[in-house]
């Protein structure tokens, strides 16, 4: 049987930039955050948008995937601290919003601005109806949709990509992503809905976590280093919503300080587990 070749360098490595370029832009935003308040936050958060404009539209013209792709993906990610984060954070503090506190102990489960953040679940529809309806793409998130609502009419319903241009197509990967998983996350957290303490909550945090690993093995499969950075930002987001969970909720740390208390969690967990090697099996099975 012919193996395809493993390219364990090019995915480690496109993991690692997506990792350290993380934090980079969680520092530049609380520098903006703490630095700087009213208008001065609002036109910082301006200047960093209209900066990152730049670079992305820049990146239109640049010959070569990888530098295209690295205009993409840091502009998308400073982007969503400058143009989408810190806006919020500047209308929160403004009208006055809320963080969202733990009674028993102070400590602030989620800050103001990501509480606002659900809001834009209709704007978050109407971006996904135009790639759904419109585009041919190579998201298997978004093709997966397609073949389940189109069926054997999708050739037809969405017959023809976009205009293709690399630092474009990285930006919006960024940043609907990130949009997606912050939704997907505030809406877990919300008891109004869901609650942190649900089992779908855990489910989603494990799904995050089996979704990575599939993800990371796919990875390893690209050649190009440009694919490889895109598809290495993705797997690390997927990932990032497990760590969110975890975080949010003290998963592990409660199943590892009482794991008698928290039984429903373990066997959840357990179960996705085997799950999510069941479907391996399955994958390998058919290919």
């Amino acid at each position: 049987m012919n193996r395809r070749k493993l390219h364990w360098v090019k995915a480690v490595v496109s993991i690692g930039i997506i990792l350290m370029a993380m934090p980079l832009t969680h520092l530049v935003a609380r520098q903006l955050k703490d630095g700087f308040s009213g208008t001065e936050q609002f036109l910082g958060a301006l200047a960093l948008a209209f900066a990152v404009w730049a670079v992305i539209i820049a990146g239109v013209f640049v010959k070569g995937d990888v530098k295209q792709t690295l205009c993409g993906l840091f502009g998308g990610m400073f982007f969503w601290m400058g143009g989408v984060d810190l806006l919020f954070t500047y209308y929160a503090k403004r009208f006055g919003a809320q963080a969202l506190v733990d009674p028993a102990t102070g400590e602030v489960m989620s800050r103001p601005e990501y509480l606002l953040l659900p809001s834009t679940f209709g704007f978050w529809v109407m971006f996904m109806l135009l790639y759904l309806f419109c585009t041919v793409n190579g998201c298997n998130f978004l093709n997966w949709w397609q073949r389940l609502f189109f069926g054997k009419h999708k050739k037809e319903i969405a017959a023809r990509p976009m205009t293709r241009h690399t630092s474009i197509v990285a930006f919006m990967e960024v940043t609907t992503m990130l949009w997606t998983c912050y939704l997907t996350l505030m809406t877990c957290y919300d008891d109004h809905l869901i609650g942190a303490d649900s089992v779908v909550t855990v489910i989603v945090g494990m799904i995050g976590l089996i979704g990575s690993v599939f993800m990371f093995i796919k990875l390893l499969h690209y050649a190009s280093w440009g694919i490889s950075l895109r598809f290495g930002f993705a797997t690390v987001i997927v990932f990032w919503i497990f760590v969110e969970v975890c975080k949010h909720t003290h998963l592990l740390v409660r199943i590892y300080e009482n794991p008698a208390g928290n039984v429903r969690d373990i066997v959840v967990m357990v179960l996705c587990v085997i799950a999510g090697v069941l479907l391996g099996l399955r994958g390998k099975k058919d290919r």
